[in-house]
This record gives structure tokens, sequence and C-alpha cells, in this order.
């Protein structure tokens, strides 16, 4: 198993082995946590995030194109969703309060050199965004506000942030595929 790739992996997870699950938990479940632990900001809340990734990873392990992108990305993006999710449902529980995000991002050396790469490349692709567009992805992708919450920031209609957030992010896809390729 340690010498297949993680789209042979995730395919074989798809059908139902549960260890090409364990093999690719083995090879990013520490980076999976570090990003949930970067956002949610509790190693409690992180773990479920991790487990909760994993656990979509293998029920929807099927829904994987390899032509948007690559396993890991495709991981890290669930992992980012579900850690916003669980920062929503804090803020909404505790009735408005804010979830402060911790400073440091606690990871293993390999795990902190591929997270590097894969910051430096979205950082080289989030340049090239126009203003506007790479505005609105750092606002909700990164900083956990909604469409709603920016348009109301920024006056703008909603309409026009989400559109913003879509050419945005497909820019950024065609980008990154660009650059795994």
């Amino acid at each position: 198993m340690l010498n297949k790739t993680d789209h042979q992996l995730l395919e074989q997870a798809s059908a139902g082995d549960a260890d090409a699950l364990g093999t690719l938990y083995d090879r990013y479940a520490r980076l999976v946590f570090g990003v949930a632990l970067r956002i949610v900001g509790d190693r409690g809340s992180a773990e479920e995030v991790t487990q909760d990734v994993f656990l979509r990873l293998w029920q929807h392990a099927a829904r994987y194109n390899s032509e948007t992108g690559k396993v890991v990305s495709w991981m890290l993006t669930i992992t980012q969703r579900r850690a916003i999710d669980e920062l929503r449902s804090r803020r909404y529980a505790s009735q408005g309060r804010e979830v402060a995000l911790p400073a440091a991002l606690p990871l293993g050396e390999g795990d902190h050199a591929q997270l590097t790469q894969v910051r430096a490349d979205l950082q080289q692709a989030l340049a090239t965004l126009p203003t506007a567009q790479r505005e609105a992805i750092e606002s909700v992708v990164f900083g956990g506000l909604t469409r709603k919450e920016l348009a109301q920031r920024l006056g703008s209609p909603l309409p026009t942030i989400s559109t913003r957030l879509r050419l945005g992010m497909e820019k950024l896809r065609a980008l990154l595929n660009d650059e795994s390729h």
C-alpha cells in the first residue's frame, strides 16, 4: 500500500478498502490535524475535525475528480470547510463572541515542508487574482465570514460577492492545477 499513489489509494477506498483509507490516514492525518488546529484553535475540536475529514473521505471518495486537483488539496479543502463550520457553530452557540485563532501551527518537519509548499503555491496564485476576487476569497475562505457578512461589510450586493468568489475560485483552481501537472 505504501508505494501506491494517493489517487490509487482513494480509488481503492471508494471501493471499500479500509486499508487504503488507513494508508491515506497515515500519510496525512498530522497535516489535516495541523490545519484544523490552526483554524479551530483547540486540540479537541481539531481531533474531531480530523476524524470527520477522514470519515467524509471514506464516504465520498468516489466523488473525487483527479482533473480538479491533487488528493491532498481536496483533503485540505474538506478540512478547511469542516473547521470553519466548527468555528461558525461555536460562534452561534456563544451568541456572537469571536473565537481567537492561535498564532502557531505545531507540525512535524515533513508536514511543515508540505504545508509550506501548499501555502506558497496558494499565495502565489492568490497574488495573481484581481484585488476584489482575492479579498473576497481571503475573507470568506480563510477569514470565516459568510458571503452575507462580507457583502454587509463591503456594502456590496450579495450576488456581486458570490460572483467574485466563484470567478476567483475558478481562476485559483486553474492556476493550482497548472502547477500540479
